[in-house]
């Protein structure tokens, strides 16, 4: 016994071992090297099964704690590795392994600081460390980053974020939370499915982990289940109580619904300004929610239609189709709108993508009635040249034609510049074209429906180059009256350059 091994004696007084103290010994000796050959072997659970065993009969010792730490590691159970490096630093604080492996698990877990004070402890201990070295400037990276991805966060600049979350996943490795953070992030941009991914990815790791379920909750209630959206938040709150985020949105998304269901109650009531009023409240509740924001937005624009605001509908329509650029009823909306408006080019495109959408027969209709009225919208417009309606009488376009045919008359303006006396000229043909078309009936009809110009006087031919003005205002006034004089005369040239002269003087 006097060439006892260093190891064997009692570190408390000195004294030598008895027989039973060092079988316990050469028990846990051997249980850390089953445990090493298991490692070796990537047999981490039974390599944590010896360590523990290990453990068991020498608390004390750090490096059992260090072994079972890095196994924890390979298990990406870091939360586990990090109490295991913590206790073997606190057994031994010098222990160089324990520190790098607990500013590792403190990257893996989005600890950035924690995990700079880590490997700051070793370079204290070994200057020289590369290792070290190496990972504080990707904790320092980490932390910038993080940094960077909370200020776009703030900002709602959810693609700055994303990018920023995917360098932190280059960084830290599969971080949980960097991996529940992109979740949240993709449910943000609309990528739902994406985001079930992940977060199912963790409940099958670990299924009672309330931020997935938070996510999974989040991106059911963005996609309008409501119902199943609630049951999340419920449950995330049971497991999780003080789970802000998901406190929050609960509140938010019951608000939300509230205020949506009341606008549409006073809307079909008939109340279209206060309906404007809880809408534009609803919109400001949730703004990432887009698609129940989307269907405020139309419902905004049908109310803007009822109250001549036919702008603000074209606008409300936009920003629906800007969150769902698939929702019909926003096309629908908006087309109509345009349609309004004679805004017939911008309509054509909306019936063309709402065809796109849902080939019907109903919908084919109404892109060629656009395109119809775009068509003629290029044409001379003749209610606007008499200043009527399309459902103006054969009174009123009289009398429409009487004010403007004598407020264009070349004679009225004689004593004007030459270019003045060519405009008024061309404007008074124009009078006369128009009462020409919609005076006759036929004629009238068939402009209506879209036929050219060229094609109304006679049905065929002839057009309206030699329409001569002068006479359609001698056969409508018919010599004078309604406090004019007209003479009309036959010689002499006449007035304002048309064949077979006439002079009147206006009362």
């Amino acid at each position: 016994m006097t060439n006892m091994n260093e190891e064997e004696k009692n570190e408390s007084d000195g004294a030598p071992m008895d027989i039973e103290e060092q079988l316990v010994c050469r028990t846990h000796e051997e249980m850390k090297e089953a445990g090493n050959k298991h490692y070796s072997e990537q047999n981490y659970k039974e390599a944590i099964s010896c360590y523990t065993q290990a453990i068991n009969l020498c608390p004390t010792c750090a490096a059992y704690y260090g072994n079972r730490s890095a196994c924890y590691m390979m298990l990406n159970k870091y939360a586990d590795a990090l109490n295991d490096a913590r206790e073997s630093i606190k057994l031994d604080p010098n222990f160089v392994k324990g520190f790098m492996r607990e500013g590792k698990c403190h990257l893996s877990l989005g600890d950035p600081s924690s995990a700079m004070r880590a490997y700051n402890r070793v370079l204290q201990l070994e200057p020289k460390n590369q290792a070290a070295k190496k990972e504080l400037h990707l904790a320092e990276s980490l932390q910038k980053f993080e940094a960077t991805l909370d200020a776009d966060c703030e900002k709602m600049d959810f693609r700055k974020a994303l990018f920023c979350v995917e360098q932190c996943l280059q960084l830290a490795g599969p971080s949980m939370k960097y991996k529940i953070r992109k979740a949240e992030l993709l449910t943000f941009l609309g990528r739902y499915q994406e985001s079930q991914e992940i977060a199912n990815d963790v409940l099958q790791r670990d299924g009672m982990n309330a931020d997935a379920l938070f996510v999974r909750g989040m991106c059911l209630y963005y996609q309008d289940n409501i119902d199943k959206a609630f049951s999340h938040f419920q449950q995330v709150l049971r497991l999780a109580p003080d789970h802000q985020k998901a406190r929050e949105t609960y509140r938010k998304a019951k608000q939300l619904i509230a205020k949506k269901e009341e606008g549409n109650k006073v809307f079909r009531a008939g109340n279209f300004e206060e309906a404007y009023k809880i809408y534009t409240e609803a919109l400001e509740i949730d703004p990432n929610n887009k698609f129940t924001n989307s269907k405020l937005y139309c419902n905004r624009a049908t109310v803007c239609t009822k109250i001549g605001k036919n702008e603000q509908s074209v606008e409300d329509c936009t920003k629906a189709i800007e969150l769902d650029d698939t929702y019909l009823k926003a096309y629908m909306r908006r087309a109509k709108s345009y349609m309004d408006m004679e805004q017939y080019e911008e309509a054509v495109r909306d019936y063309e993508k709402i065809l796109q959408l849902d080939k019907t027969r109903e919908n084919k209709r109404l892109l060629q009635e656009a395109k119809l009225e775009l068509k003629k919208s290029k044409r001379k417009d003749y209610y606007k040249i008499l200043g009527v309606s399309k459902t103006a009488t054969d009174d009123e376009i009289k009398k429409a034609y009487r004010k403007r045919a004598l407020s264009h008359h070349p004679d009225r303006h004689s004593h004007d510049t030459v270019e003045v006396q060519k405009e008024e000229e061309m404007k008074f043909k124009e009078v006369g074209e128009a009462y020409s078309v919609l005076s006759d009936q036929k004629k009238r009809t068939r402009y209506d429906q879209g036929h050219d110009m060229e094609d109304l006087d006679g049905f065929g031919g002839g057009g309206f180059n030699n329409i001569d003005p002068n006479l359609i205002f001698q056969s409508f006034f018919g010599g004078g009256g309604g406090g004019h004089h007209f003479n009309f005369g036959g010689g002499g040239g006449g007035s304002g350059g048309f064949p077979g002269g006439f002079s009147f003087q206006f009362g």
